[in-house]
């Protein structure tokens, strides 16, 4: 039965219902001569928008590590009023937040330019406590960056624990292919670890683009049928203007999708996708749904330049109910 939005008894309200790892960045945005600050990073960015469509504070939470720096204070006091559970975000005493630069050219795409090697997120999962919150929601999302940022024996050890939480906690794994090839060692060791985590996948949200890109597939068919051979039984392939594609192996009646009535940046399309899409999924809402949703949002998101903007939550509310129950 779908939820209201925002209507969660308590015993839901003390488990998270998604909680979202990887790593967030302070985002320098060139406005005219001077530069704006703010925050954003793929798995930060789907967690608020899911937040922000539950509607339920606390409902999301995010894993991630940060410094003590003034800009590591800003991140978190944005996470802090977004809404998310701020509990399972670590504090480094040697490292800072990383940062990154970004120019959007006339046609919404994006230049990014990087400081962040040496981030505290970079150090996640040192230590064996850390992986414990990795238990304590229902859907735990993570992202091909959020892999690529670990090296490659702490990559092993989290998917290990993945693996064991979805058989000894019945935790659903929600996962996008966000392929980025400059964090990446070279393509076989990208293909080998989003492989591993595909077979560990119940929520697909990959993007036909990077899946192409990674296993050189020739059409979302392709695509499709390798998912579903990894395990895969839910969950959508974006593809950009022409809308999302159900990766269920049954028939899903697609609605129209509706397309963007501008495009000036493209930043977080598919993250912000992810979260409505999540937030679906959450509230027990149908298949065509959770990709109207997604899409909806997404088309919101590139309308606007930068990763969180403002956008409706109208469309969103099912008939009857408003937002925050």
């Amino acid at each position: 039965m779908t939820r209201r939005f925002g209507e969660f008894d308590e015993a839901a309200r003390r488990t998270m219902q998604l909680l979202c790892v990887g790593e967030a960045m302070a985002e320098l945005r060139q406005d005219a001569a001077d530069f704006a600050v703010g925050f954003a990073g793929d798995s930060f960015n789907t967690a608020i928008y899911c937040s922000r469509v539950l509607n339920a504070p606390r409902a999301v939470g995010y894993l991630t590590r940060i410094g003590k720096d003034p800009l590591s204070d800003g991140f978190f006091r944005l996470a802090q009023a977004e809404g998310l559970n701020c509990e399972t975000i670590g504090r480094d005493p040697e490292r800072n937040i990383g940062i990154y630069a970004v120019q959007t050219d006339p046609a919404g795409e994006r230049s990014f330019y990087y400081w962040r090697a040496d981030s505290a997120a970079r150090r996640l999962f040192q230590a064996e406590a850390e992986f414990e919150p990795l238990g304590q929601c229902k859907i735990l999302y993570f992202s091909a960056i959020s892999l690529a940022i670990m090296s490659e024996p702490v990559r092993g050890r989290f998917l290990s624990h993945v693996a064991r939480l979805r058989h000894t906690h019945g935790i659903k794994v929600a996962f996008d292919s966000n392929y980025r090839p400059l964090l990446w060692a070279d393509l076989k060791t990208a293909q080998a670890a989003i492989d591993q985590a595909w077979h560990l996948t119940d929520i697909a949200l990959p993007s036909i683009d990077d899946e192409m890109a990674l296993f050189g597939d020739v059409d979302e068919d392709a695509i499709l049928a390798r998912l579903r051979r990894c395990g895969c039984r839910q969950g959508a392939l974006k593809r950009a203007a022409a809308g999302p594609f159900a990766v269920e192996d049954v028939a899903i009646a697609l609605p129209r999708f509706a397309p963007a009535g501008q495009v000036l940046d493209s930043t977080a399309a598919g993250d912000s996708f992810n979260g409505a899409y999540l937030a679906g999924v959450i509230l027990g809402a149908d298949a065509s749904t959770c990709l109207s949703w997604g899409h909806e949002l997404a088309r919101q998101v590139v309308a606007k330049r930068g990763a969180i903007v403002d956008v409706s939550l109208e469309g969103f509310v099912p008939s009857g109910a408003a937002v925050g129950g």
